[in-house]
């Protein structure tokens, strides 16, 4: 068979597997077929998946901008921060059904909700030093809880280390 019709035909079968027009083993079932065995070398679609990682890095410097160096209502920060935990929870989601290291995204959007969360008390209630304790008792006991659920042991030590320096300055505070 003509090299450039085998190209072709190539590209197809990779394209059918990459928007799921036919199942994925009788994709690699063809691709194997047309390329004798030697497979394709896709290099820019691992390239893809690694700027996409990266790009969420990026995510983290711009929330943090918006959210102390500006000066916005605290209605404007509110919005903003709910669009970033959303965006957070999506690309977590994303990440871990296409297979990525859905790990990043995932400690992310945690520390996102933890300043956003934060931020939100501090505005609302700044005298009250109670209430940032609860809303960080909250934010540890949902670290305890998805590290758990998801077996992820960072998040389980984060949550058992949050509450304990929590009840440690709490009891410091009120003694």
């Amino acid at each position: 068979m003509d090299e450039t019709r085998k190209q072709i035909i190539i590209k197809e079968i990779d394209y059918w597997k990459e928007h799921h027009l036919l199942p994925e083993q009788y994709c690699n079932f063809l691709l194997a077929l047309y390329t004798e065995g030697n497979g394709i070398k896709n290099k820019r679609n691992k390239l893809s998946k690694n700027k996409k990682q990266l790009l969420w890095l990026l995510v983290v410097p711009v929330f943090i901008f918006f959210l102390y160096f500006t000066e916005l209502s605290l209605i404007l920060q509110i919005a903003i921060s709910i669009i970033f935990l959303f965006i957070g929870t999506y690309l977590t989601i994303y990440f871990t059904k296409q297979g990525f290291f859905y790990q990043i995204p995932l400690i992310l959007t945690a520390i996102f909700v933890l300043l956003m969360s934060v931020e939100v008390v501090q505005k609302l209630f700044s005298n009250h030093i109670f209430s940032l304790y609860g809303i960080l008792l909250c934010n540890c006991f949902i670290w305890l809880f998805s590290g758990i659920k998801l077996k992820l042991v960072y998040f389980t030590i984060s949550g058992i280390l949050g509450m304990i320096l929590l009840l440690f300055f709490f009891l410091s505070h009120v003694i």
